[in-house]
């Protein structure tokens, strides 16, 4: 499936904050926000945010579509005749406004797109220039998204990366400093330390895990860290999330490798992580 554009004029619809919507996707790597385009695009393509108007045009942001549905029959077709489809779209990536990437580095990189010609309804890009706009993005996109161990949304082909489901509670900066604070860092799955392996360099280091099932979750739900999030090493976490709707618990995951045959190594208390410091000191190493 191809990468579409979509083109976004602040000046003809601005519904977001998009500041705000910039900030929450630097902390957390996702913003939801549905979208009208004029065409069928089915769930995974990869979305192209393209800054429209007075400003531009210029690369904004890259997204995922999660779904799509046909718009309803009363509303209006789209600027091109078109019938209209509202599309959820997952932005992974945004720059700030100011910060996007201008038309004439984009004329020089991709000059097979005609880039004014974008509408806000979407337009399909060819591969030959998805792997360029793809390059591009790799220099001109954010430094850095909110997990230094993935790469930045849209640098690499859709089919290159798998899709993790995590829900935004084990996201949330905050929460995992407090379920951190309050169970240390150790995997609570395996029990390894990415500190004790790495020292200095995996201090804090951890995923954390959302014990409480989505499906249970209701409108005036509260998350409580101390309780309902676990420390997780990346591949106990990928495993409680891999082919379920419904995420594993730690202890699932402790009879799955029981059950496989594996030895699960112990959980390193903090006060045995710093007599481990200290009698390196004393040895001088």
């Amino acid at each position: 499936m191809s990468d579409i554009i979509l083109g976004w004029d602040p000046a003809g619809w601005n519904r977001w904050n998009y500041a705000a919507v910039t900030e929450q996707v630097a902390v957390t790597g996702l913003h939801l926000e549905p979208w009208s385009v004029g065409r069928s695009v089915a769930p995974g393509t990869g979305v192209w945010l393209l800054l429209l108007g007075a400003h531009g045009p210029g690369l904004i942001g890259h997204g995922v579509v999660l779904s799509g549905q046909p718009g309803h029959p009363d509303q209006a077709a789209t600027s091109s005749g078109q019938p209209e489809f509202t599309v959820q779209v997952a932005f992974d990536a945004l720059l700030p406004l100011g910060d996007h990437v201008p038309a004439a580095v984009l004329d020089a990189a991709v000059p097979g797109v005609v880039w004014d010609s974008a509408e806000t309804e979407g337009m399909a890009l060819e591969s030959g220039d998805e792997a360029a706009v793809r390059a591009l993005w790799a220099t001109h996109g954010p430094a850095q998204g909110p997990d230094p161990t993935q790469p930045v949304p849209g640098t690499y082909p859709e089919t290159a990366v798998v899709r993790v489901t995590a829900n935004r509670y084990e996201r949330d900066p905050e929460a995992r400093r407090a379920c951190i604070a309050h169970r240390g860092s150790s995997c609570a799955a395996c029990g390894f330390s990415f500190e004790l392996a790495y020292g200095e360099l995996g201090k804090d280091f951890i995923d954390v895990h959302h014990v409480v099932p989505a499906a249970q979750l209701g409108g005036g739900y509260q998350l409580d860290p101390l309780t309902d999030l676990v420390p997780l090493c990346a591949n106990c976490h990928a495993m409680a999330h891999h082919g379920v709707t419904t995420p594993r618990t730690q202890a699932e995951l402790r009879q799955i490798m029981a059950t496989a045959g594996y030895l699960r190594g112990t959980t390193v208390a903090p006060e045995e992580i710093e007599a481990q410091r200290v009698a390196r000191e004393i040895l001088g190493k």
